[in-house]
């Protein structure tokens, strides 16, 4: 008769030990982890669920999907020039479709007395926070930028963007959108800026704003493409008259980038006044970079077009 194998004690408590790490494991998957995510190919945004549990109108682009919350309730002014929403002063929230859930970016902009509770708020919902920062010196009253992600499902996600900008509205004591919109003077000559750049613009409420994607990269987050519509951009926004301009904004840059576009900004005069990541699992890892800018239109363009050539460079050449 064969001898019939008894595992000891200690074998079975780790055998057990391991199938309840790995129940636990697979019944706790965090959705902020770091291993890619493969979205199926077509994936489909639905668009009428996101607007009915979070309550808000968006814009659709290309299959994604974003709200945005201009903050007409914060009076921002730096060096004399008002910051209104096309300037910098917007909330946002994106939805880019994952198979049957979807990946949310946002950038939730904050007063002094917002930071805490709304970020207690973003916890509370699930959501990671992946960058604070600043977008201006010497702005008064101060104002923070939160950058927000998670990948869920679209009742959870639309559920969290709606109570995180209410926390906001909740803070504040109004709706920051239900004041009334603000416009600024510009009488810039725009011809002649988008010749300097080698980009167009769009007007709205004064302000003359580029965006302008960087497709020689393939930038993913968790895995998930991220596109200019998320915020994989980079901007120039303007106001002011030709020899009285103000001009702020963001690059996007690779590592290697950094130092070069720094260094060009710079030497033309404009403020570098923060230098930051938006993402965390993001590949190829990609840094960001405010500057400000006042005076002479057609130099600050000079300075800022001498900045975008040192973007991209590997297919220019």
């Amino acid at each position: 008769m064969k001898p019939i194998f008894v595992p000891s004690l200690l074998a079975l408590s780790v055998m057990i030990a391991i199938a309840g790490c790995s129940s636990w494991a697979q019944s706790n998957h965090r959705e902020d982890t770091a291993q890619p995510i493969r979205c199926a190919p077509g994936s489909k945004l639905d668009i009428v669920k996101i607007e009915a549990f979070t309550g808000m109108k968006g814009v659709e682009k290309n299959g994604e999907y974003k709200i945005t919350v201009p903050q007409n309730d914060l009076n921002v002014v730096v060096d004399g020039f008002k910051i209104i929403p096309p300037m910098g002063l917007g909330s946002w929230a994106a939805f880019t479709p994952c198979g049957d859930s979807a990946m949310v970016m946002g950038d939730i902009i904050l007063s002094e007395t917002d930071v805490k509770p709304v970020q207690q708020e973003v916890i509370r919902q699930g959501f990671a926070i992946t960058a604070i920062h600043n977008h201006f010196a010497r702005n008064r009253p101060n104002v923070l930028y939160m950058h927000i992600d998670r990948t869920a499902g679209i009742e959870t996600l639309s559920k969290g963007v709606k109570a995180i900008f209410g926390k906001v509205a909740e803070v504040r004591g109004q709706d920051p959108k239900s004041a009334k919109a603000d416009s600024v003077v510009n009488t810039l000559d725009i011809p002649a800026l988008d010749a300097i750049l080698g980009h167009k613009g769009e007007m709205s409420k004064g302000v003359y704003k580029y965006t302008i994607g960087r497709p020689d990269i393939r930038l993913t987050e968790h895995g998930i493409q991220v596109s200019s519509f998320m915020g994989f951009n980079t901007w120039a926004a303007w106001q002011g008259t030709p020899e009285n301009a103000a001009v702020a904004g963001d690059f996007t840059m690779l590592e290697n980038e950094v130092s070069p576009v720094i260094k060009a900004l710079v030497e033309h005069g404009i403020e570098v006044v923060a230098v930051h990541n938006h993402m965390v699992h993001e590949t190829p890892k990609v840094f960001f970079l405010h500057y400000w800018g006042t005076g002479n239109a057609a130099q600050l363009a000079k300075g800022l077009k001498a900045a975008l050539d040192q973007t991209g460079r590997e297919i220019k050449h």
